[in-house]
């Protein structure tokens, strides 16, 4: 098996398939038994971040008569025995959810329950922050609807009884089976504390509150120590026009008075059936959806940006709900709740939904479409399909916008334990879709767009358990599986042909001795890194192997990151390209280095592609260590097709004289791209502020620099100065078109410019094109009508109030309070990178790349331009001002964040 590179221990093990997830911001998630573990991949060591899961009082669904108490379709009720709530789903959100712009963690839980968390950004806490119960929402939703939303036929629970006897426990754990004595009132399952009345059902009421609390106390001391029902709420009895109430804390009893009961005298069948709709398997993200302001003329402006929230569960029914996006971010403000809002209840399943996969169809951008696919504990797999159009409008009463394409996979008994759906970027109009059975099978669809048709690929027998794991890299060339049996395999889908191709053993560099035991038992889930050059695993240890009194306490599990750089994806490929061997590696492994790092380095020239580079970075520097020629030549090749569009590998010489004459033709995320990899990977030991101080000086460097560094601190200082002069282009352009607006305040998601002084100061100093000059003679005459024009151009200082004069749009130097005649201590401040104003004591964003800070994002129409703009007015009015612009860095492109402290977990894209 392949070597790891790294690993990181957990405090508790994972339970069920699909346990780890990798976000958009390069953040990992783990559910690993009653907590949720948040990792750092570039830190594995490093702080992390925590999400303890409560015990939650049941929903107040009803109560009903003590002779129905042992009806069949309750009896998943009566023998449930589960202890403390477990985490059973993770799934992260695309980029933008939250309000720091970064990605909110869904989980679900083995309670039923649904929740949103985002990070403590502004919090200075280890642990993550609850924004959204949305099994509350979904409670009321049914509550008003009186529970109507075809609640499942009595026949079926039979079925549930049946099919998922052994289902309430964790995968991979076995529980004895104890007899539990019943008590004589017949009650043996505790009840909620809840109240609440649903409009037109009949109710019931005790008559002497004593009798409750006494009767309490009793069945407290006779089921002292007893297990608690868990995986479905709890059951209120009706007994002689009153019913009882039990703690469901350890089978202990709270002692409180009911005074007010209110619930609704239900059957057995209407309460498995309630209890069944609030009682959630599964939830999965969609990707990001927007929609062009013309075609959202009726709605809100923020619902043009949103993500679907699909949640399976035990009734077969799925709930889809839409949350949108923030209208504004910040990074002082994190009690900001996401907007959500139900889109449809539909039937999917005739049993439990145990999976649910994503992906988006290659339609016209202003009606984007969607694709759902599910599975069910019956082994059915179904293929659903939801119409933008049907999206935007207002949800109706049980109406859904997802309409059934076709079920691929017919009922056969084995459950689906996981689903893997991607559309390649080569083949936009193909979707391909891996299915893990409980069998250890997983089967591979296609799915032609144009005709709707569906071919089965095949069946294969790649574990001998089940199948905890499935993953699409490399632009679905390559597929991962991982199952309880603790092996991974790799995959490489060719052609319509998929075969097991094996996992690189060679990998480029050590980080050095891993204490981290390699006793593992089984493996629960897999995750590929953004740019598909990791995969990460989590896996239980063996606790009979390891010491129990130094490791099996405190390990259960580990995340494991192998390198996949070195991985077979294409047969083609290989034969292109021209690699020396150096010592332990041989030629064919260095030409698919060489393949995979261009590939993933390629896939970010898609500025809708959120730019996470940590695991390109982390490749090239471990291989740099042993092969440093090989880096540099690598780079150099990337250069000369992908910006100066070369057929073949050129010189330093001419890619360095070629680059300033295609600048003006670059698009931004290029340069974007070029500036991450000159200071993370060539100028790694270089501090930031070192090289941002160079930047003045118009790419001089020091005469004893070696030559690679030079031509590197070269290009860079040429980018940044591009997009620097672009950046004044787009707020010179910006202020000319809100000088329009009535109003001069920006309305709520607009983007709004500011510093234009500053900027018109650095234009007169700077060399740049004569067209920006003629802009910065106009911009005082729309600036004015701007309220964040500053007439004065020397600015203040924040801690003398001695003025400032623009000397660097990086830093700046007061001019000291005078005392005495004396001139006192000069504050030296840092500038904003986007609007080059004196940074505000405020907390400011935070690039971890290049290490500047903005006090206010840069626009939208900066990070989307394919050139250099003839017409800067043009090009601006065209983009979506509307549209809240992402705390990007103007110089590297990746998320700004707040600076935290070092004992604190962070996002690291870089």
């Amino acid at each position: 098996m392949a070597s790891r590179f790294q690993a990181s221990v957990l405090v508790a093990s994972p339970s069920y398939p699909n346990s780890i997830a990798w976000s958009d911001e390069n953040l990992i998630a783990v559910a690993c038994g009653r907590l949720v573990t948040i990792l750092n991949p570039a830190l594995p060591f490093g702080p992390r971040g925590l999400i303890k899961v409560p015990s939650i009082e049941p929903f107040p669904i009803g109560v009903i008569q003590k002779e129905e108490l042992l009806s069949s379709c309750l009896l998943p009720t009566c023998l449930s025995r589960d202890r403390d709530p477990y985490v059973r789903s993770v799934s992260w959100s695309p980029l933008g959810m939250a309000p720091n712009a970064g990605c909110l963690l869904a989980i679900c839980t083995t309670e039923g329950r649904v929740k949103i968390y985002r990070a403590p950004f502004c919090d200075y806490s280890a642990e993550w922050i609850a924004v959204m119960d949305v099994s509350d929402l979904l409670h009321d939703y049914l509550a008003i609807a009186n529970y109507q939303v075809s609640e499942i036929p009595s026949t079926e629970f039979s079925d549930f009884v049946t099919e998922h006897r052994h289902a309430n426990n964790p995968t991979g754990h076995k529980m004895e089976l104890k007899r539990k004595r019943l008590h004589t009132s017949g009650m043996m399952i505790p009840c909620s504390n809840k109240s609440s009345k649903t409009s037109g059902e009949k109710s019931s009421s005790p008559t002497n509150s004593n009798d409750i609390e006494s009767t309490s106390d009793t069945n407290a001391e006779q089921e002292q120590g007893s297990p608690r029902a868990q995986e479905f709420p709890p059951v209120n009895v009706n007994e002689d026009e009153s019913f009882q109430k039990v703690s469901r804390s350890h089978g202990r009893s709270t002692r409180k008075k009911i005074e007010s009961p209110t619930l609704p005298l239900i059957s057995a069948v209407q309460y498995a059936s309630r209890s069944a709709m609030l009682s959630s398997l599964v939830i999965a993200w969609s990707p990001l959806l927007q929609f062009p302001s013309e075609s959202c003329s009726q709605v809100q402006n923020n619902a043009t940006c949103f993500s679907l929230l699909a949640i399976g569960g035990k009734s077969g029914k799925i709930s889809c709900w839409k949350v949108h996006a923030q209208e504004c971010y910040s990074i002082e403000h994190g009690n900001v709740s996401p907007d959500a809002m139900v889109v449809g209840i539909f039937q999917a399943h005739s049993s439990w939904v145990t999976a649910i996969g994503w992906a988006l169809l290659a339609t016209d951008s202003s009606h984007p479409q969607v694709l759902l696919s599910t599975g069910s504990s019956n082994g059915s797999v179904k293929i659903w399909l939801a119409h933008s159009s049907e999206l935007l409008k207002s949800p109706e009463f049980n109406s859904s916008p997802f309409i059934l394409l076709k079920e691929i996979i017919n009922p056969d008994s084995i459950p689906v334990s996981v689903l893997s759906l991607t559309t390649p970027v080569r083949s936009p109009h193909r979707q391909l879709l891996a299915v893990g059975k409980g069998s250890g099978y997983f089967e591979v669809w296609i799915h032609e767009q144009h005709n709707c048709n569906f071919e089965r690929i095949g069946s294969y027998e790649a574990h001998d358990h089940a199948v905890t794991g499935l993953a699409w890299a490399f632009d679905g060339c390559c597929l991962y599986s991982c199952s309880e049996d603790n092996f991974v395999r790799s995959w490489m889908f060719h052609g319509n042909t998929l075969f097991e191709v094996p996992i690189p053993s060679t990998i480029p560099s050590q980080r050095g001795l891993i204490d981290v035991p390699n006793v593992f038992h089984s493996c629960f889930g897999l995750a590929v890194s953004p740019g598909n050059l990791v995969i990460a695993m989590v896996r239980s240890f063996d606790s009979y192997v390891l010491n129990p009194m130094y490791q099996a306490r405190s390990q259960k599990a580990a995340v494991e990151f192998l390198w996949t750089v070195g991985q077979r994806s294409d047969i083609s490929s290989s034969e292109k390209l021209n690699c020396e061997a150096f010592s332990g590696v041989s030629k064919e492994e260095l030409a698919w280095w060489k393949s995979n790092i261009l590939w993933s380095l390629r896939q970010y020239e898609c500025f809708v592609k959120p730019l996470v580079m940590w695991d390109i970075i982390a490749a090239l520097l471990a291989i740099n260590q042993s092969a440093p020629h090989f880096v540099d030549d690598l780079l150099i090749e990337w250069l000369s097709t992908s910006f100066m569009e070369s057929c073949s590998k050129l010189s330093r010489e001419k890619v360095l004289a070629d680059f300033s004459r295609r600048l003006s033709k670059l698009t931004s995320r290029h340069l974007h791209l070029l500036n991450v990899i000159c200071r993370r990977v060539i100028l790694s030991e270089v501090k930031a502020d070192d090289i941002n101080s160079n930047e003045h000086d118009h790419g001089t460097t020091c005469e004893n620099q070696e030559e690679q560094v030079r031509f590197w601190m070269d290009l860079l200082s040429t980018s940044e100065r591009e997009l620097r002069e672009r950046l004044v282009g787009v707020n010179f352009a910006c202020s000319r078109l809100i000088s329009h607006v009535e109003a001069n305040k920006s309305p709520s998601g607009y983007w709004y410019p500011s510093g234009l002084a500053q900027m018109e100061q650095w234009v007169g100093r700077a060399q740049v094109r004569d067209q920006l000059r003629l802009r910065a003679s106009q911009a005082h005459l729309y600036g004015k009508r701007l309220d964040s024009y500053d007439h004065v151009k020397e600015e203040k200082c924040p801690y003398c109030s001695a003025s400032v004069p623009f000397e660097s749009p990086e830093v700046a130097y007061c001019q000291g309070a005078n005392s005495n005649g004396n001139v006192g201590q000069r504050h030296k401040l840092v500038r904003c990178a986007v609007s080059m104003q004196i940074c505000p004591t405020t907390p400011l964003w935070f690039c971890i790349c290049c290490h500047r800070q903005a006090s206010k994002p840069a626009p939208e129409p900066l990070f989307t331009m394919v050139e250099y703009p003839e017409n800067f007015f043009a090009s601006s009015a065209g983009s979506s001002l509307r549209v809240a612009s992402k705390p990007l860095c103007p110089f590297c492109g990746i998320l700004l964040q707040r600076h935290q402290p070092e004992f604190l977990l962070s996002t690291a894209p870089v």
